[in-house]
């Protein structure tokens, strides 16, 4: 097994799925409520009516650093809310653990790498990631202008932490956002999530 598999199939091991709530393609997405990193409350049933993604991150994650330092996420994040789409980074980590922020850790991180997402949001009893099932960072989620999850899964399809794979990958976000702009349904609706473990509290 390649050290990139293994890394892959040890993060998703860490967080097994029966300890995490079910959420469906084709159904209705969780309403949640949870502050920004301006100290601002966000819901998701505010955006009903946009598309929206949801982005599981933990900044300390090698996975994460991939997508971001490349500027892989935040290109997409910058393209979709050019289009109109609501981007909400979410960070589930507790306190203490890796990846955890506050408010101005968060808006550093988004300036270190020109970041562009809607907002990015804390989540630091985990409630909203097991009510989604997130397991990992990244997990992408993408829920359409009626309020129904069209895609759930890995942000592309080569998991590793290697750069020069992104050339090569399936960017499943982006895709499933044209598909549905364009009114068509989504071709790639789940994929396996890959990345850290999201480092919920107890």
């Amino acid at each position: 097994m390649s050290l990139r598999r293994f890394a892959f199939v040890a993060a998703a091991a860490l967080c097994p799925i029966s300890a995490f709530a079910a959420v469906a393609i084709g159904t209705a997405a969780p309403d949640f409520s949870l502050t920004d990193s301006k100290g601002k409350t966000e819901t998701l049933s505010q955006y009903k009516g946009k598309t929206v993604v949801l982005e599981w991150n933990n900044p300390g994650c090698p996975f994460v650093q991939k997508h971001y330092s490349s500027g892989n996420i935040p290109k997409q994040q910058a393209d979709a809310t050019k289009d109109g789409v609501v981007w909400l980074t979410i960070n589930s980590g507790a306190a203490g653990k890796q990846g955890h922020l506050d408010g101005a850790g968060a808006q550093a991180f988004i300036a270190q790498y020109h970041a562009a997402p809607s907002a990015y949001l804390f989540d630091a009893d985990g409630k909203v990631g097991r009510l989604y099932g997130a397991r990992t960072t990244p997990h992408m989620y993408v829920i359409d202008a009626g309020g129904t999850l069209r895609y759930m899964g890995g942000i592309d399809s080569i998991a590793s932490t290697d750069k020069e794979d992104l050339a090569k990958a399936t960017q499943y976000v982006p895709q499933a956002l044209a598909e549905l702009k364009a009114g068509k349904p989504v071709s790639v609706a789940t994929s396996e999530p890959y990345g850290c473990s999201v480092k919920y509290g107890s």
